[in-house]
């Protein structure tokens, strides 16, 4: 995934201050998976994460121009403990999302497109989750999306953990969409996925609690979480508490559901591990809010609540940020 220059420099300049301020969050203490960081120098641009359904506490990532591939890592120390190599399937273009179904498959989405529209199709890898976590390369089943609406850039795949029906959230500072494919995917022709839901922020990844009931989208600066309805569409959202990454690119629910990990691109970079009652109740599984689906009334589009309740530390972070964008921008000027 390639930024907006001014996002990228933006984000940067917010996560500078942050690194000063806080210190390095403490392991989990009810034993479940903790904040680590990637030990693999292959893994430079983890463009997705999911929870492995097989092997508590192991996560799948991958890089987003890469080769089929995907790496198993292990939370507790940030090693990768297998490489999956993907044949059957063509040439990644830009791989962005991953999440694992109920039938025991890992989901890979080859759904980025840097230029909004440039690919007529795109793709999704499936295959196994492997009993036995070694370096192998397996057999994928390759899925061809188009969208009803047209070609568009997207980064979030989430599977359903209980209907095990694939979704797509579309990226675009105009409003994202929600695309929702056909109860059953076809190998062969394509697969028409229709859009289900507007209006939502610039979705970089997402993905569902283990029982089903939230759906959890994350932009650069902040995520979102939404009620899942059981006729499968969305219903009230609340703000959820992410932290400030280098480049915001994954989440992921614990398998346990007791917390979601945030994850970043850069070679080593962190995976942030955040208590769902700390993320707040757009994370809690069970119930949402009065409000409507979409983007709430009177909140921003990137998250955050919009009603000028902001506390002092938060205030102090962005006013910090701020001043070190201007402080890029007055170097760049000096080299023009």
């Amino acid at each position: 995934m390639r930024p907006l220059p001014y996002a990228s420099a933006f984000v940067v300049a917010l996560s500078l201050p942050v690194l000063a301020l806080t210190a390095a969050a403490p392991a989990a203490a009810d034993g479940s998976d903790s904040t680590f960081s990637f030990q693999d120098d292959r893994i430079t641009e983890s463009s997705g994460l999911a929870a492995s359904r097989k092997h508590p506490g192991i996560y799948w990532t991958h890089n987003d121009q890469d080769e089929p591939r995907v790496f198993a890592v292990d939370s507790r120390t940030g090693e990768t403990v297998a490489t999956v190599t993907l044949k059957g399937v063509g040439k990644p273009r830009d791989m962005e999302a991953v999440s694992v179904g109920p039938d025991g498959r890992v989901y890979v989405g080859d759904i980025g497109d840097n230029l909004n529209g440039t690919w007529p199709h795109v793709w999704i890898y499936a295959f196994p989750e492997p009993a036995e976590l070694r370096d192998t390369t397996v057999k994928a089943t390759q899925y061809t999306v188009v969208y009803e609406d047209g070609a568009r850039d997207a980064e979030a795949l989430m599977v359903h953990p209980r209907t095990g029906r694939v979704y797509i959230a579309s990226k675009s500072q105009d409003g994202s969409g929600l695309y929702e494919a056909p109860k059953t995917l076809s190998p062969s022709g394509k697969n028409v996925f229709r859009r289900i839901a507007d209006d939502l922020p610039w979705v970089t990844d997402g993905a569902f609690s283990p029982d089903g009931t939230r759906l959890v989208l994350r932009t650069y600066l902040s995520a979102r979480g939404y009620e899942w309805k059981p006729e499968g569409r969305l219903g009230g959202d609340d703000r959820v508490k992410a932290p400030i990454q280098r480049q915001s690119e994954g989440v992921s629910y614990t398998l346990d559901g007791s917390a979601l990990m945030f994850g970043s691109e850069g070679q080593g970079a962190e995976v942030e591990r955040v208590t769902v009652k700390d993320a707040g109740k757009g994370a809690r599984s069970g119930g949402g809010s009065s409000k409507g689906g979409g983007t709430a009334s009177g909140d921003s589009a990137d998250g955050s609540d919009g009603d000028g309740a902001v506390d002092l530390t938060t205030a102090a972070l962005v006013g910090a940020g701020a001043l070190g964008l201007l402080l890029v921008l007055k170097r760049l000027f000096r080299r023009n």
